[in-house]
């Protein structure tokens, strides 16, 4: 067979340097008094552990001028627990009232001082007739204010710690104590704070986030914001849109976004220059600087013939309302707190001399840099003194290009001095944000670039110790010097430890926080208390949904009386789950279990506490120009630098897998597998450790970068087993796919796969299942339509259609249920009361949705059509497994949000299926009503059974085959044997189809991956 051409993958380009985040021109507001007031901020988060925030409202109705309101959110609760109040004049003797509804029953006043850090403070509990809902009332009077907080009663902690924040006009530290589920991560609940709160008002917190670098949960807002404003202000949501998609490296999206804005930005010379600045910073993040230089060179469309003329400007909405929710500490400050747009533009103005600068810089051009650098301090300081804290993080970016041109010149003292400079404005402006560990960071690696390594591993250590182990992707973009240093003198023992809980913060939402949320309920068992949690995480998917379908409708309910009336009925049902969902939390909050927060990221001594003899995990971080491994066994560990670079990953297993299967005229195809790719490969990751691998009882393998798309198990462990190929090749009836005489890293070794450290403790650590009976087998669909019913090669669906929808034809290819009945036999066979197979008319997504003893089964196995691509290029794609059709309403799929809504309580789960460890779309987790969205390998259809209750699945990388019945015999090996760990039954099913030349090559035997523990046992 004549060698296969590869074609070649582009990666998506790193962000040159100052690119390396968002910038943001500064809102239409300013706060230049103390940045710790919270009278000057429109919310302010509540307690320390980040799990609740106040969100200040429009002025109620006969509301004083220096009145405020705050809703209080907090994570998992779907709608604000409650509510606080700062009023002039005494009023607690009418507080139950005021604070609660005159329909409230108010008993219990006491002056117990329980309240932190607030002494005297009178509190009420208070209830509604026919509601099992408590109320907790807080009230207090300091002078002529009388501060209040009225909302559940399971929210006392943060209740009590809110008015304590209130009445001391600074955020009071202490531990909020609530009822968690820990659905919703940080990017959730600031979605859920987003749409809590005035379309404006969303605005100026989206810029707040983005100036301290949380630009996640900036993107929040700024969608929040863009659904809802019209004229300019939609117009500059829907900029900051597209910056945010550039930071993403998503180009073609926002300079789609980009076009869409251009005719408005010209006829404002506000926006004009917003549009300009941005377009620059989208050229730098493509790493064309010469580009960026063009667009700021550009005359504007639009300015003004004077200064008087900017002057003029009138304020819109926005800051009317901002302007009337502020309280007296600002008035009294001596400075207004709008920005006029002339001093807007000017901080415009300031910030493309800075992104000037930089693309000077990286042209090649310092002395012009530095004269442009120069010019943008000066103008950004002029403004308001340079006070104005939502510019401050730009000051400190100025700073920090200064810094590095200071240094390439040879001044490292005075490159010190600036980076301390901007690292103050930080430290005072967004204490803990990720713009301060990234400002940090950049002086570690000066420290580092100057020989000065104790120091540059001193700061990198506080920062990651200040972290306090929550996700701070930014960091992303600053550890791999970091790990760098760590490694300089080669692979080592002692770096394991820094780089273990340094990678921790690269966290991704999806798969592994779902693991978390399962092994949560789990906790203490399939008791009520976990069928509490577990319907308390439905009504929160329910009002994800709900959300979701009311925004879809909003715009056509101001034309359509039609749409108005729907809409009027999806915010009365949205209304009806939020009180549900809080009958059900203040109910949860009586478990103790669920009101402790899980435990954050694992250090090296952990994970070495629940690894067995035998065992080791290796995890791998792929950044944007480097990549790292570390090692843990439970005697010791190691750290080492991956010796090629991403893209290079990138390309090998791109060859591997092209030599595997490839898809082709409709067609799959296989190819002589590469074995000197696999063999460089495995070299090429392992090196330190390649001989100690091999001997290993159990891996558990957490991948990154590439590597999330190729099992491990078909890396080949000695230069040995290439020569054996080629003789067995060259000799007598020598066969091109016979590799019989390879050895694989999975022949000798079982192999898990996880997606992150505390998502392996934490299904290491959930309860067996609690069912009763063993196995439920589910496939063969019955044919639809006239066509013939054919055998399929494989298990994938290549058919498409049309209008997004599959062709009939993928419902004439059914899976033979032989391999389901195969597997019942071992557990007693259908005729017991253990095991049953539903095929054909019995096996439809109605019929599975409206089971209720599918958590009766310990294991549950799918072998059906997977569907994880569209239909035509230009449709989502909505990960799915195919079934019959069923009755009116069935569409022979069952879809990723249906998996998620299923109620399992299954050891194992086993997706005898197409590429199911594939991803999901963000589309399939909005329909699912899951909050974290997760767009990575894993976090499809096997995110969606874990959801659903599964602890452990099984699933593929690629096509499984049906030749010489392959993949039935593979998963029919999976219960030879009782008490049989599942990664040493698939490893064993696997070495038998690796001895058979008929199937050595491994795209038979090696595409499933054990996700999760495969420790656990398949027969018990």
């Amino acid at each position: 067979m004549t060698n296969k051409s590869l074609k070649s993958l582009a990666s998506l380009c790193t962000l040159a340097g100052v690119a390396a985040a968002a910038l943001w021109a500064a809102p239409n507001t300013a706060q230049v008094a103390q940045p710790g007031s919270i009278a000057l901020r429109d919310s302010f988060p509540v307690g320390s552990n980040g799990l609740c925030e106040a969100q200040i409202q429009p002025p109620e109705p006969g509301a004083g001028l220096f009145d405020r309101k705050y809703n209080l959110l907090c994570r998992d609760a779907g709608a604000p627990i409650g509510a606080l109040w700062v009023v002039r004049g005494r009023v607690a003797g009418e507080a139950a009232e005021r604070f609660v509804g005159e329909d409230a029953r108010c008993t219990g006043q006491s002056d117990d001082g329980s309240a932190q850090a607030l002494e005297g403070a009178t509190q009420w509990t208070c209830t509604r007739e026919g509601s099992i809902i408590r109320t907790r009332l807080m009230v207090a009077e300091r002078g002529n204010r009388t501060y209040a907080a009225s909302g559940l009663s399971a929210y006392g902690t943060a209740l009590e710690l809110a008015i304590a924040s209130l009445a001391s006009d600074r955020v009071v530290a202490g531990t909020v104590d609530i009822p968690l589920t820990q659905a919703t991560d940080a990017l959730t609940f600031a979605r859920q704070q987003a749409q809590a709160i005035a379309a404006d008002r969303a605005l100026v917190e989206a810029y707040r986030r983005a100036n301290s670098g949380d630009f996640a949960e900036a993107a929040e807002f700024f969608a929040a914001s863009a659904e809802q404003l019209t004229g300019n202000s939609e117009a500059e949501a829907r900029l900051n849109e597209a910056l945010l998609q550039s930071n993403l490296g998503n180009f073609s999206q926002a300079e789609r976004r980009f076009a869409q804005t251009r005719d408005r930005a010209a006829t404002s010379p506000v926006l004009a220059r917003l549009q300009r600045n941005y377009e620059a910073l989208n050229a730098l993040n493509q790493g064309a600087a010469a580009r960026a230089i063009l667009i700021l060179e550009e005359p504007l469309p639009s300015d003004f013939a004077d200064n008087e003329a900017l002057r003029s400007l009138a304020i819109g909405p926005a800051m009317a309302n901002r302007l009337a929710a502020e309280s007296e500490v600002a008035a009294s400050s001596g400075m207004a707190m709008s920005l006029t747009p002339l001093e807007r533009a000017q901080l415009l103005d300031g910030q493309a001399d800075y992104l000037h600068a930089a693309a000077l810089r990286l042209t090649g051009n310092p002395g012009a840099a530095a004269a442009r650098l120069a010019r943008a301090n000066t103008t950004l300081a002029e403004v308001r003194g340079g006070r104005v804290v939502s510019v401050l993080w730009l000051r400190a970016q100025v700073l920090s290009e200064l810094a590095e041109l200071s240094e390439a010149d040879g001044q490292i003292a005075r490159a010190e001095a600036l980076h301390g400079q901007g690292i103050a404005l930080l430290a005072r402006a967004y204490p803990g944000s990720p713009a301060l560990y990234s400002a940090k960071a950049q002086l570690a690696g000066l420290y580092a670039r100057s020989d000065r390594r104790a120091d540059a591993l001193a700061l990198y250590r506080e920062i990651v110790a200040e972290a306090e182990g929550r996700p701070a992707p930014s960091l992303r973009n600053h550890v791999g010097a970091y790990f760098a240093l760590l490694l300089d003198s080669g692979a080592s023992a002692e770096a394991a430890d820094d780089i273990f809980a340094a990678s921790q913060l690269l966290l991704r939402p999806g798969l592994a926080q779902t693991q978390a949320v399962l092994a949560r309920e789990l906790s203490g068992g399939s008791d009520e208390a976990s069928a509490l949690f577990r319907r308390n995480v439905n009504v929160g998917r329910s009002i994800e949904r709900m959300r979701a379908a009311i925004v879809e409708i909003e715009a056509e309910a101001e034309v359509n009386p039609q749409a108005a009336a729907i809409l009027a009925e999806r915010r009365q049902r949205l209304a009806a789950l939020q009180e549900q969902q809080a009958e059900l939390l203040q109910t949860l909050a009586d478990y103790p279990r669920y009101r402790a927060v899980s435990g954050g990221a694992m250090t090296r001594e952990d994970m070495q506490a629940i690894l067995r003899e035998g065992e080791a995990y290796v995890k791998m971080v792929a950044l944007d120009d480097a990549a790292y491994m570390v090692m843990i066994t439970p005697d010791d560990s190691v750290a080492w630098a991956i010796e090629t670079t991403p893209g290079e990953l990138d390309d090998a297993v791109f060859a591997i897998r092209e030599s595997i299967a490839i898809a082709e005229g409709g067609q799959v195809l296989t190819y002589p597998f590469d074995l000197a790719a696999s063999r460089a490969l495995y070299l090429r990751l392992f090196e330190p450790v390649a001989d100690r691998l091999p001997r290993l009882k159990h891996v558990i393998f957490e991948p990154d970068g590439a590597m999330l798309k190729l099992p491990i198990n078909l890396l080949v462990t000695d230069d040995e087993s290439l020569a054996r190929y080629e003789a067995q090749r060259q000799g007598a009836g020598g066969d091109d796919y016979d590799f019989r005489s390879v050895a694989w890293l999975g022949r000798e070794t079982q192999i898990s796969t996880s997606v992150a450290p505390t998502a392996f403790r934490d299904v290491r650590a959930a309860p067996a299942s609690s069912a009763g009976k063993a196995y439920l087998g589910l496939g063969e669909n019955t044919p639809i339509g006239d066509g013939p019913v054919t055998a399929a090669r494989t298990r994938s669906t290549l058919a498409g259609g049309s209008d997004c929808l599959w062709s009939e034809a993928i419902w004439s290819n059914p899976i033979k249920a032989d391999e389901l009945y195969d597997a019942a036999r071992r557990f007693g066979g259908t005729a017991s009361d253990k095991a049953a197979v539903l095929t054909k008319d019995a096996f439809t997504d109605t019929a599975i949705k409206a089971r209720e003893d599918l958590s009766d089964y310990r294991v549950l196995h799918f072998a059906t059509h997977g569907l994880v691509t569209a239909p035509e290029p230009q449709c989502p794609p909505r990960p799915a497994l195919l079934t019959s059709f069923g009755e009116p309403g069935s569409d022979g799929l069952l879809s990723f949000a249906e998996i998620f809504g299923l109620r399992i309580d299954a050891d194992l789960v086993i997706l005898s299926a197409c590429d199911t460890a594939g991803s999901a779309t963000v589309g399939a987790a909005l329909e699912a009503g899951v909050a974290s969205r997760g767009e990575f390998a894993l976090d499809g259809l096997v995110r969606a059974f874990v959801g659903a209750g599964g602890r452990t699945v099984l699933a593929s990388h690629w096509p499984v085959p049906d030749d010489f019945d392959a993949t039935e015999r593979l998963v029919g090996g999976l219960f030879e044997g009782a008490d049989v760990a599942t990664a040493e039954a698939l490893r064993r099913s696997q070495l038998a189809l690796m001895d058979d030349a008929a199937t050595s090559h491994p795209f038979y035997w090696s595409a499933f991956a054990v996700v999760g523990d495969g420790s656990v046992r398949v027969r018990r």
